[in-house]
């Protein structure tokens, strides 16, 4: 089969297109035909080796990257109930989704609903179940709570400014652009803050009086993380999920205790999506919310398998206004 494949640290460059024998499944794993492959940022945290030292997300060159798709299944492993050749599947957080073929763990399947198709369920999984749990666990918005939103026109942003408005939650959000502040407004920000001409927390301190947001989602980091929580209320939460313009590598707690004794967490998805229930409790919220209008997914555009190395320096580049997405198989 042809994948995608890093065998070494570093730039895009490092991104090969590889022939490599299709995975065979094991006790409690399922072979799944991809039809699409997810481009996320923790594609671009692996391929630089920022993560080669966690058990989280642990790997090691050569692999084959990626790590969310959809597709059908293909064959299962020992053990594995529930789930059958040609059922349509997707699924994050296993690595190997930049390939034809890729074996994952049954319980972190789930089944895609008729009428959701294969690009909407993609996008659905790693970026559809982050906004999910930064919006109803990790800080469950209420009527009443005001939050910030970083890189709001961004696949993850767009998700998290409609899901925080359908909670109830007032919403601002930075963007780079006008076309992006008009994404933003239009999925129901009450504001969008553009960084490039005003400095993001005293917009932010204006806009709610002086008191500050109750959270920030940030995951923009290290350009944006000292002005996040200089912009929270007192006791206010920063989530720390992401580092597009570089990792957050050290905090002095006093900031946090002078930011207002503010509470920063640095979540792994991976700890929200901890066993099948609560997988496929999130997706089922995702899929019925797309399916009765309530929440848009914006596919921002599809490339060939082989151009993963271009897809990487788009977002890189912050020139995506939704979804990327790697054509594995094609629809099925």
């Amino acid at each position: 089969m042809r994948a995608i494949q890093v065998n070494a640290y570093g730039g895009s460059k490092e991104l090969t297109l590889a022939q490599v024998p299709v995975p065979e499944p094991g006790d409690g794993e399922v072979l799944v035909r991809l039809a699409y492959a997810g481009v996320n940022f923790i594609d671009v945290y692996m391929r630089q080796g920022v993560y080669r030292n966690l058990q989280t997300y642990r790997n090691e060159p050569p692999f084959t990257l990626g790590m969310e798709g959809a597709g059908t299944v293909d064959a299962v492993g020992a053990g594995v109930d529930g789930l059958r050749t040609g059922d349509r599947v997707a699924y994050c957080l296993s690595l190997g989704s930049y390939a034809e073929f890729a074996v994952v763990p049954a319980w972190r399947l789930v089944r895609v609903p008729d009428g959701i198709d294969f690009p909407i369920a993609t996008t659905l999984m790693l970026q559809g179940c982050t906004a999910h749990y930064l919006t109803h666990s990790l800080f469950p918005l209420e009527a009443g709570h005001t939050c910030l939103v970083h890189a709001g026109a961004g696949g993850v942003g767009q998700l998290v400014i409609q899901l925080a408005r359908h909670r109830g939650a007032r919403v601002l959000a930075t963007v780079g652009t006008e076309e992006k502040a008009g994404i933003a407004r239009r999925l129901g920000a009450d504001a969008a803050i553009l960084y490039t001409q005003v400095d993001f927390a005293d917009a932010v301190l204006e806009a709610t009086g002086g008191k500050g947001v109750d959270v920030v989602y940030d995951s923009v980091g290290q350009a944006t993380f000292a002005g996040s929580l200089r912009c929270l209320r007192r006791r206010g939460t920063c989530a720390l999920f992401g580092g597009s313009s570089g990792a957050v590598t050290s905090v002095n707690p006093l900031d946090l205790a002078e930011a207002g004794s503010v509470f920063l967490t640095r979540p792994h998805l991976a700890d929200y999506t901890a066993d099948a229930d609560e997988i496929r409790g999130r997706a089922a919220d995702l899929f019925a919310m797309v399916a009765d209008g309530r929440l848009r997914i914006a596919i921002h555009g599809e490339l060939p398998l082989a151009e993963a190395a271009r897809a990487h320096e788009a977002i890189e580049g912050r020139q995506t206004k939704g979804k990327l997405l790697l054509v594995a198989g094609g629809p099925g």
